[in-house]
């Protein structure tokens, strides 16, 4: 099941990540993930968002560089020693993790990880053949 992510490159300003926060509530869009990096000069946004297409539209409009990739989100038990053994099982079969983010969820015993991997496919096949949930658009969306 992939995700939409997008990614958002925004100069590291007062103010930028409270104006996208903003036009986002604007236009309806519910941040479901995110995750902020940061260097002195510029920051990348990556916002998993239930209205993808318009959030993406509305961006460029203001002038953000915004990008489309898919993710993968999975569900893992939230106790200890589960983040290494899910990525054990990427690591068996020669996947590398290029980024992640994770949320917990506050009535229920799984944390979510957003995944970003280069082999997409294989990583979700692997993940589905240890016993991993997978989650879809829309039970990412509900959450």
């Amino acid at each position: 099941m992939k995700i939409p992510q997008l990614s958002v490159f925004i100069e590291n300003k007062v103010g930028r990540l409270a104006e996208i926060a903003n036009t986002l509530g604007e236009i309806g869009a519910n941040i479901r993930a995110m995750s902020l990096a940061d260097t002195s000069e510029f920051g990348i946004l990556r916002l998993v968002v239930d209205k993808p297409e318009a959030t993406r539209t509305v961006l460029k409009d203001y002038g953000y560089a915004v990008r489309q990739a898919d993710v993968v989100a999975v569900a893992i038990p939230d106790r200890p020693g589960e983040l290494g053994r899910l990525l054990d099982t990427l690591q068996r079969d020669g996947l590398n993790v290029e980024y992640m983010y994770a949320f917990v969820q506050k009535h229920s015993e799984s944390a979510v990880m957003i995944l970003r991997i280069e082999d997409l496919d294989a990583a979700m096949a692997a993940m589905t053949a240890a016993g991993y949930t997978l989650l879809t658009t829309e039970q990412i969306y509900a959450l």
